[in-house]
């Protein structure tokens, strides 16, 4: 097997796994061991790959063997009934769920939302002009918003919409590692009466199955009434028999992109602003990049993106720097023996792409640390061109990341066309590590101040939210 920290018999290596941003202790053993590292989470054999390199040899060109999941007792088979595809295990049940995911999520679907995210990124722009200090409740809302359109063809206006507030509650129990039968599933043997850690998961269960049925309840009805605009729902519910699916099924496929959608776009877009107070002559440079292609007078569009190298760059380095998943997303699972580099990697190991770290090696990104748009610029490597590296790998590969990529260049390249990004005066800058621990991990909150650039740039906002409101109508 590949080197790696020595554990204790039946314990492993638990006891050296931080429960805390583990990434950062992955990182270090990479460091020290190799790009490929194997330790042990009690008897369960685990393979940390620390380059871009290793992940792209073995969860992308070996993806035949590298694309299953381990096994989630809470997340997945308590809290859903082994029904949410993110943590489903590869199989005829999983093709399924990633056939209706590809057909709604692929990159010539994704052209077809970009006009709600524009229309929702107008409001977004007009909300951080009169309500900047605001500025994270109105991205969730964007976030949210853009995810519940596309999938139920409705919008939110507020991130205390119930919908945010029940998908959230949800995310809080599908946390893998966060409950001990994950650990020590023989508790699963346990008279049911005995089985404390159920209750929560079964608890939200009951919430979860009111709530999506609801919601496809609802898909169903407007469907009736000739009143749904096109979305996810109603496509998967109108072909449910072609596909072999229930409703039931449905329900939940159609609602698995909006956590991990609300998250990833939220965590990258807070992560932006972070830099831009660290690094302001990158923000400089992206304005003068847009003033000279866009000027003041009207907004920059997703027509405007192939004349906007800089600001791209600007998108990727983002991604880079600090990844929101860190750990590459959830763990793969190896479904047979397999040899790498004269190592061999056991059947039924759980595989971490070390994304945080792997964004910090310095063979593949040099001056890992520094915040350099430019070297997306100069890469001759074309992976990193197109720089797919932040949403994960092989058949796992992250179905939403067209739909990511146009909300983040939507809002990325408005926020620096329309504002300057500035420290509160008076204040020190926000800690560039101060991120949360969760399985996805965004700067903590911090205070940031919104300038309009130009009176004409007012005027535009003002203008263009004004038509983004008629034209939402459709969707309330």
């Amino acid at each position: 097997m590949p080197p790696g920290p020595r554990g204790f018999l039946w314990l492993g290596n638990q006891h050296q796994v931080p429960a805390v941003k583990p990434w950062r202790k992955f990182a270090e053993w990479n460091h020290v061991y190799g790009p490929v590292v194997s330790l042990f989470l009690g008897r369960t054999p685990v393979i940390v790959l620390g380059t871009a390199q290793a992940a792209w040899d073995l969860l992308d060109k070996r993806s035949d063997i590298y694309s299953s999941r381990p096994r989630f007792i809470m997340a997945g088979e308590i809290l859903s009934d082994n029904k949410r595809g993110l943590m489903m295990p590869a199989g005829e049940e999983w093709r399924k769920f990633r056939r209706v995911l590809h057909s709604g999520l692929h990159a010539r679907k994704a052209d077809s939302y970009k006009e709600i995210q524009s229309l929702e990124s107008q409001l977004l722009m007009h909300q951080l002009l009169h309500e900047p200090v605001e500025y994270e409740r109105h991205i969730r809302r964007f976030s949210a918003s853009v995810v519940v359109s596309l999938a139920y063809g409705r919008r939110i206006d507020n991130v205390d919409d119930w919908i945010v507030k029940q998908n959230m509650e949800t995310m809080a129990c599908n946390i893998p590692g966060k409950y001990l039968v994950e650990s020590w599933s023989w508790l699963l043997k346990l008279p049911r009466s005995l089985q404390w850690f159920r209750r929560e998961a079964e608890a939200q269960r009951k919430k979860d199955l009111h709530h999506l049925t609801y919601m496809l309840n609802d898909v169903k009805a407007r469907i009736a009434q000739g009143t749904c605009p096109p979305c996810l729902a109603a496509e998967t519910y109108m072909s449910r028999e072609k596909l072999g699916i229930s409703e039931l099924d449905v329900a939940y496929t159609v609602s698995s992109p909006f956590g991990a959608g609300i998250e990833t776009t939220l965590g990258t877009t807070l992560t932006f602003l972070l830099a831009m107070l660290h690094y302001p002559d990158a923000m400089r440079k992206a304005q003068a990049e847009l003033d000279d292609v866009i000027g003041g007078e009207r907004m920059p569009d997703f027509n405007d993106r192939d004349s906007l190298p800089f600001v791209r760059a600007l998108i990727n380095e983002v991604l880079r720097w600090r990844p929101v998943a860190a750990l590459g997303g959830t763990p793969h699972a190896v479904t047979a023996d397999d040899e790498y580099m004269g190592m061999l990697i056991p059947k039924g190991s759980t595989v971490f792409a070390n994304l945080d770290g792997i964004m910090r090696n310095p063979g593949t990104f040099s001056d890992p640390e520094v915040f350099k748009p430019e070297r997306f610029l100069s890469s001759t490597d074309p992976r990193l061109g197109d720089f797919d590296l932040p949403f994960g790998f092989g058949r796992r590969v992250c179905p939403g990341m067209h739909l990511a990529r146009n909300s983040l260049f939507i809002n990325i390249s408005r926020i620096l066309w329309a504002f300057d990004v500035l420290p509160v005066e008076g204040q020190s800058l926000p800690d560039v590590w101060a991120y949360t621990d969760g399985f996805n991990s965004w700067p903590q909150p911090f205070r940031v101040e919104f300038f309009c650039r130009k009176s004409s740039i007012r005027d535009c906002i003002e203008r263009e939210h004004e038509r983004a409101r008629e034209a939402l109508a459709k969707w309330s």
